[in-house]
Order: structure tokens, then C-alpha cells, then sequence
């Protein structure tokens, strides 16, 4: 394999090898710059994989983290998905387990489950619909109100939407650490540095985090935002992984992280050395088994149809 320290190599490999394999490179926003410069497609999670399972690209490689990848695989069963590093997780998503799912929804007969797509394809496929951070509220809006809700697995996301649709719901105790240790104290001393600044903010933040927001919203939402506004200065508080895309898209535009603890090391877990290993052996798959599949599709065609 090519030394790291000459990438220029190693990135010449991986295009080669990307048009011999047909295959698709993703990454998440939250992915090093390298990678997702190397990348067919940058975005949310769920977005990438339905975008890229409207491609004829046998091989798609996820640069993301476990959860992403299987949804992949939901989507495009008849395509190799692969996960270069496959110890690449999610804390939040390890919260919640099909078994305590089931154990929940016992307690609580007839309750509507509503799972944030940052979860396992085995929960997913115990659940009624799927959300996304940007769509949670709306989701959880169209559901019957004579039934109990049951939110997994964000207890910051789960607050956010109750607030919002103003529908009780009994959340899950998940959350990502990442955003989660980011304390309202940290944003204002950041807001007293940068007072021209605009405050953006990723739901999957604590309550007292939210409320100081001038504007609150998924990572493409975050964008989209900012590529819009005639403001000049942002305050970004979520995974550090996106400033990549704030600088390039508003490259005449100022950002400035909330916090230097936004970061995850899951998703920094990924090098192009990997992303080449993985296009060369077409390894480390992720797979999800035909039943699992099938009941998790539904949660997430359930969603689409809102």
C-alpha cells in the first residue's frame, strides 16, 4: 500500500480503482477534508444513500459510520456496500438495542415507535417510522394522536420535536456525546467573542443549547442556511467535520466552532489508506439479512410517504 505520507499517490489509486470497481464513494459531512474530497458525494446520511442507490454503481463505499452503511445496504441490497473502517460506530445509535425496544414497546401496548435514522437496522426494523433530524418534527406531527409515542433513540432530538409539534412523546435516555457535552456556558462565551456572529445549532444539542440559536437544524440544513443568509459570521455547534463544507461553500463567510470538543473520532476513523484497502479487496462489507431488511425498509418508506 502507498506510504502515507505521499496522499497524492494514494488518491490517484483510489480514482483508478473507483472506475474499475463502478463503484461510488460518500462521505458524511462530519468525514476528514481528504476524504471528502475524494468523495462522488458529501451529505447527511440517509441522503447519501438514497442518492446513491438511484446510481447504476455496483460498489458503494460509505465513508460514515455503521448505521449509514446498512442503511445503504437497505436501500440497495443488490450493491456491495462497504464501510472502510469497520469498527466505525455510533455512540448514540449503541443505545437503544432491538431487545430493549421490544421490552418498551411491551410496557407501553400500542405505542407508535418513531427511530431517528441514526440507529441499527435491527431497531429500525422494530420501529413504525423513521425521521431524520430535519424531517423529525413533521413526522412526528402526521402520526395518529390517540396512540402514545415512542421516540429513539435522542433524548435532546425527542425534547426538540416535543416542543415543536407539541405532541408528548416518551423518549429514549440516548443522546450523542458529542453534541451533548457542548454546554450553553461554552456557545455564550464563543456568542461574546463572535457578536456578529449567527448561531447555528444541530438539534442532537441539549435544551439550554437550543434555546440560544438563531437558527436550529440538520447538517444540510445548517448549509443550505448559510449559503443563503446575507449574514457574514457564523457560530457552528456541531462535529467539526463540517466546516470543511461551510468553507467551501461560503468561502467569503466566517465560521467559528462552538466548541474544540465537537468531535468524533468514529468519524475521523476513515484514511484514504483505507477507502484504497477497501476499493482493492472490496472489504469490509456490511450486510443486513432479507427479514431485517424488509421490516426496516418500512419504517423508512414510511417516512418518505409524509
Amino acid at each position: 500500500m502507498p506510504n502515507v505520507a505521499d496522499p497524492t499517490q494514494v488518491i490517484a489509486e483510489i480514482m483508478q480503482l473507483k472506475q474499475q470497481r463502478n463503484a461510488i464513494i460518500l462521505s458524511h459531512v462530519y468525514q476528514p477534508p481528504e476524504i471528502q474530497e475524494v468523495a462522488d458525494l458529501v451529505g447527511d446520511s440517509l441522503e447519501l444513500s438514497r442518492r446513491a442507490a438511484a446510481t447504476d454503481a455496483g460498489v458503494i463505499v460509505f465513508c460514515g459510520v455503521h448505521f449509514m452503511a446498512e442503511s445503504a445496504a437497505i436501500l440497495s441490497p443488490q450493491k456491495t456496500v462497504l464501510l472502510p473502517e469497520i469498527n466505525a460506530g455510533c455512540l448514540m445509535a449503541n443505545t437503544v438495542t432491538a431487545e430493549a425496544l421490544r421490552a418498551k414497546k411491551f410496557e407501553l401496548p400500542g405505542a407508535q415507535v418513531v427511530c431517528y435514522v441514526n440507529t441499527s437496522a435491527a431497531v429500525k426494523a422494530e420501529c413504525d417510522i423513521a425521521c431524520t433530524s430535519a424531517n423529525a418534527v413533521q413526522v412526528v406531527a402526521s402520526l395518529p394522536t390517540d396512540r402514545p409515542i415512542i421516540f429513539v433513540p435522542d433524548k435532546n432530538l425527542g425534547c426538540y420535536v416535543a416542543k415543536q409539534s407539541g405532541r408528548a412523546m416518551h423518549t429514549w435516555e440516548g443522546c450523542c456525546p458529542i453534541h451533548d457535552q457542548l454546554t450553553a456556558g461554552e456557545l455564550l462565551k464563543v456568542k461574546s467573542e463572535h457578536p456578529r456572529a449567527l448561531v447555528l445549532v444541530h438539534p442532537e444539542c441539549r435544551p439550554e443549547v437550543l434555546e440560544l440559536a438563531d437558527y436550529v437544524a440538520s447538517t444540510t440544513g445548517m448549509l443550505r442556511f448559510a449559503r443563503e443568509s446575507r449574514n457574514e459570521e457564523y457560530i457552528v455547534a456541531t462535529e467539526m467535520g463540517i466546516l470543511h463544507q461551510f468553507n467551501k461553500q461560503c468561502p467569503n463567510k466566517s465560521f467559528y466552532l462552538a466548541s474544540d470538543k465537537l468531535v468524533c473520532r468514529d468519524m475521523k476513523s476513515i484514511t484514504l489508506e483505507k477507502v484504497l484497502h477497501s476499493l482493492q479487496t472490496l472489504e469490509p462489507r456490511v450486510t443486513v439479512t432479507a427479514e431485517i431488511r424488509e421490516r426496516a425498509l418500512k419504517s423508512l418508506e414510511r417516512m418518505l410517504a409524509v
